[in-house]
């Protein structure tokens, strides 16, 4: 098993990138499955397009949305991988916890 350590800085920029609230709820958004436009993303939003483009780029550098084309519009979709990265860094750190809180507790015990 890889420990946590060497993913970290990478792990970190994608939990960055989640860490705006826009962003965040774009990626919700997504998560329910079909591609959408930036229009579908800014309905029902107090954001300007320019607001919503601004934020997909975000996503899209860090890997977690991609941008495909349909015409003469842009459509978005959500890519999996960096969210399963971040579940399979957070099971390494929760393992990782988990087996210093037994140490700890034998060592109490004894």
């Amino acid at each position: 098993m890889r420990g946590s350590r060497g993913r970290a800085p990478a792990v970190a920029e994608l939990f960055a990138t989640l860490g705006d609230a826009t962003r965040l709820s774009l990626v919700v958004r997504l998560s329910k499955g079909e591609p959408r436009s930036i229009a579908e993303l800014t309905a029902g939003s107090k954001l300007t397009r320019q607001a919503i483009t601004k934020h997909l780029r975000v996503l899209e550098r860090a890997g977690m949305v991609r941008c495909e084309r349909a015409g003469r519009e842009s459509r978005f979709a959500l890519d999996p991988r960096p969210m399963e990265e971040m579940r399979s860094y957070l099971e390494t750190v929760s393992a990782e916890w988990d087996a210093a809180l037994g140490r700890l507790r034998d060592f109490v015990e004894r």
